[in-house]
Parts: C-alpha cells; sequence; structure tokens
C-alpha cells in the first residue's frame, strides 16, 4: 500500500512538472511574439518564427495503433507500466491518458458541457499494481467480476476511461461518444468508455 501511495505522488509531481513546464513554454512563445518583426535589434520575421519554433512543444508527432490497437508510441513501456511524463493530462484532473484519447476526452467532456451535459471522470490510465488490486477486490471479468486480467486492461494502456454519468450524459453519450472515438465495450459496465478510433 505504501508503494502504491508513493507511486501515485510521483506521478502527481510528474504531471505538474509537465504542466509548469508548458506554462512557461507558452510564456516564451509569447515573449517571441511579443518582439517586434523587424527593428533596432536586427531581428528579422524569420529568425522570431525560428526561435518560437525552437521553444514550443512539438505538436507534429504522429501517433498510430500497432495490428493489436495498442498505441505504437506506448506499447514498449508494457500494459500498466507507462512513465506519466508518456501520458497527456486530462483537462485540469489528476487523469491520464494516451495523448489522443485525453485530446479527444477533452474536446468531448467541453462540447457535452455547450449541451448543458456534465460528464464526470472517475478513472483513467491504471497502472499494473492497482489493476492486480482491482482484481482482487472485485474478481476477473471472465468469471463473473469487474476487472480485466492484470496486463490485459485498456486502462493499462492509457486507450479506456470510467466516466461518471447521469441519465441524460449517459444517454448523450450513447448518441455521440463514437464522435469521439469513444465506445461502451463492456457489457455490464455502462461507465466504461473505451477509446476506439476510426482513423488518428
Amino acid at each position: 500500500m505504501g508503494i502504491e501511495r508513493v507511486g501515485s505522488r510521483i506521478a502527481d509531481i510528474q504531471s505538474r512538472m509537465i504542466a509548469m513546464q508548458t506554462q512557461q513554454t507558452a510564456k516564451n512563445v509569447q515573449a517571441q511574439s511579443a518582439k517586434p518583426a523587424s527593428g533596432a535589434e536586427g531581428g528579422t520575421f524569420a529568425s522570431y518564427l525560428e526561435d518560437a519554433v525552437a521553444t514550443s512543444p512539438a505538436t507534429n508527432k504522429s501517433y498510430t495503433l500497432n495490428s493489436k490497437g495498442i498505441p505504437t508510441d506506448l506499447a514498449a513501456y508494457g500494459n500498466g507500466r507507462i512513465p506519466a511524463s508518456a501520458l497527456e493530462q486530462v483537462g485540469g484532473t489528476r487523469h491520464k491518458l494516451w495523448a489522443p484519447a485525453a485530446q479527444s476526452l477533452n474536446q468531448m467532456i467541453n462540447d457535452a458541457k455547450k449541451e448543458g451535459v456534465h460528464i464526470g471522470i472517475t478513472d483513467s490510465y491504471r497502472p499494473y499494481t492497482e489493476q492486480v488490486d482491482l482484481a482482487r477486490r472485485k474478481g476477473l471479468y471472465s468469471q463473473g467480476g469487474l476487472a480485466a486480467k492484470p496486463g490485459t486492461s485498456e486502462h493499462g494502456w492509457g486507450m479506456a476511461t470510467d466516466l461518471d454519468l447521469n441519465a441524460k450524459a449517459l444517454s448523450w453519450m450513447k448518441q455521440n461518444g463514437e464522435k469521439y472515438g469513444f465506445e461502451m465495450n463492456v457489457p455490464r459496465e455502462n461507465w466504461h468508455w473505451a477509446y476506439k478510433p476510426k482513423s488518428l
């Protein structure tokens, strides 16, 4: 139990550091764009643009899934063994997912909110040790329980989220989730939504 708490605390610290780095990068880009395109400093628009690109995070990263539907950039880590730095935070929450899933979930939550629908999150990426504990407490799905076999969970790849949905939100998700790449693919769990994009 102590190791899990330490792991959780480390993940929290890492996510805060990433957020601070992102904010600093944004400040750097703003400072660069605030400089005049030409003038006494002798700078040119091209040099300022080059500086801005050099200080901004890579935005042209391509994401793919392998033949088993696992993110190629995460596959080498193993299910439930992905470092926090390789995942993306969902909004202002403590939750993390594979970057395209996090981005799509953020967009979906924001779009639902515009329609007066609240979608909450109760779970996202789940480390292997947490999956082992969940299987112990709730039993394996294959045996009538609620947990996937450790090492096989969609949560372990950052490809699934458990949502807090009232009746209105569940109805909205059933109508719209697929547009954002999310599907309810576990029959007994209307809160479990897996990210299954048609394309990336």
